[in-house]
């Protein structure tokens, strides 16, 4: 039988079939060695084979993705851990504060989405918690990524009509994304109470939020969209990127690679670049520039995008 991962704990996968039904299913001891580098290799969204053997259901085989989203592994340093499988959209939650989302996050998800042909809308939620000075800030942090091709929206979750994001998440595979904290699975719950997704309160103490989703869970909602519930993340991970690829994941500064004069150049040092013109001119945003160096000489091992042999 065909059917796809709708939920996962770690040892225990739920399928569902073509048919509708719902699957309490393994995976064999061998699959966890089949070439799959990362610490989970069977993930919510993917589509999978299964066979009963007596009165077990086993996931025998997984067909191939079209995308997945991966982050840094927090048990073992040297693997990815996948996220989620063929995705249409990513739904990335932030804040401007309590906690504070930076734009080198924010960053680091849009390039790591762009490199799978994952769309990302971003949220930026508690509106209603922000004072005239921060309102002017999030009003320019929306201008900026609205101009890259990005759709925005500034809501509070708990008072704001949620339409217009319910449109946007109509037909497609949804992912939510974000830091612990920043009101995902609240905003979760105001789309569809039935959800009843847990969430907690901002430890303020260290100003993050408590990781209070435990698994991933693929929910069908009843405007027509899917979405899949993840645990917070904190870090997120540039997958197989070479140095010489990453601007071309910053929209913006791939626009003016005709303009650089060495075909190669990575806009750092090179004479005569136009991304770095641009920059001067006030034409590309420095926290942008800021976050791609940062990406180019990042030093830990997720981070890290391959160098020039």
């Amino acid at each position: 039988m065909q059917g796809v991962v709708i939920k996962s704990t770690g040892s225990w996968y739920i399928v569902k079939t073509e048919d509708g039904e719902q699957l309490n299913c393994r995976i064999r001891g061998k699959f966890r060695i089949q070439g799959i580098k990362s610490t989970n290799p069977v993930v919510v969204g993917d589509e999978v084979i299964i066979t009963q053997e007596e009165e077990s259901y086993i996931i025998s085989e997984l067909l191939e993705r079209r995308n997945y989203i991966v982050r840094k592994s927090v048990n073992l340093s040297k693997q990815t851990h996948i996220i989620a499988s063929n995705i249409d959209q990513a739904i990335l939650v932030a804040t401007i504060k309590s906690p504070t989302t930076s734009t080198s996050f924010i960053d680091r998800i849009l390039v790591a989405a762009k490199s799978y042909d994952i769309d990302v809308v971003i949220v930026f939620n508690k509106a209603d918690l922000l004072d005239k000075q921060e309102k002017l800030k999030l009003e320019g942090i929306i201008d900026l990524y609205q101009k890259i091709g990005h759709k925005c929206f500034s809501l509070a979750a708990l008072e704001d009509d949620l339409s217009s994001l319910k449109e946007v998440m109509k037909d497609k595979v949804n992912v939510f994304c974000g830091h612990s904290g920043v009101g995902k699975s609240t905003l979760l719950n105001m789309i569809q109470p039935d959800l009843d997704i847990i969430t907690q309160e901002i430890s303020f103490q260290h100003q993050q939020g408590m990781h209070t989703t435990t698994f991933s869970e693929m929910h069908e909602l009843d405007f027509g969209a899917k979405i899949i519930d993840t645990p917070g993340i904190r870090g997120f991970g540039l997958v197989e990127i070479n140095q010489s690829e990453l601007s071309h994941y910053f929209p913006e500064f791939f626009a003016l690679n005709a303009k650089c004069k060495y075909n190669n150049c990575i806009h750092v040092n090179e004479p005569n670049c136009g991304v770095k013109q641009a920059i001067d001119n006030n034409q590309i945003a420095a926290s942008r520039y800021k976050s791609y160096l940062s990406m180019l000489e990042s030093e830990d091992e997720h981070y890290r995008v391959n160098k020039f042999e």
